[in-house]
């Protein structure tokens, strides 16, 4: 599998894009966010012989922190280690990037919380400073290794 930076405008990115904002809207009934865009995103893509089977996104929270956008794997490719795959370049690129922690938004409705703690991510307050970020919303980190 490779794994590129494309930005959000590359026709197979906004194909994934809209992909996962229909299967958010069938599971949260309206609740799913629209992608935007945001000068300080950038995408990766997951791409399996030669097409284009996931994307997520990265962008400055502040100094010390990258949050994690639009994860998303198109069905027919999930739990063939792709998701997990793109959060390892994700994190990889928030470090390269200055950064000292990752964090990531998901609706407890969603399976992307149960996935997020798999990978070493730990609830933690939200904007509010609620626990959790609210009743529909779960925030979650993970503090990226030190340099030696």
């Amino acid at each position: 599998m490779l794994i590129e930076s494309r930005p959000l405008a590359d026709p197979e990115v906004a194909a994934l894009a809209a992909a996962e904002q229909r299967e958010l809207r069938e599971l949260a009934s309206g609740a799913g966010r629209d992608i935007g865009t945001h000068d300080d995103t950038c995408c990766l893509t997951a791409v399996l012989a030669g097409r284009a089977v996931g994307y997520g996104g990265i962008r400055v929270r502040d100094d010390e922190t990258g949050e994690l956008a639009h994860l998303y794997v198109r069905p027919a490719y999930r739990r063939r280690g792709v998701a997990r795959q793109l959060v390892a370049a994700l994190e990889e690129l928030a470090y390269q990037r200055g950064h000292s922690l990752v964090r990531v938004e998901t609706g407890p409705h969603l399976p992307g919380a149960a996935f997020f703690r798999a990978c070493g991510y730990e609830p933690t307050s939200g904007d509010d400073g609620g626990p959790g970020g609210g009743p529909y919303r779960t925030c979650l980190a993970k503090r990226l290794p030190v340099p030696a």
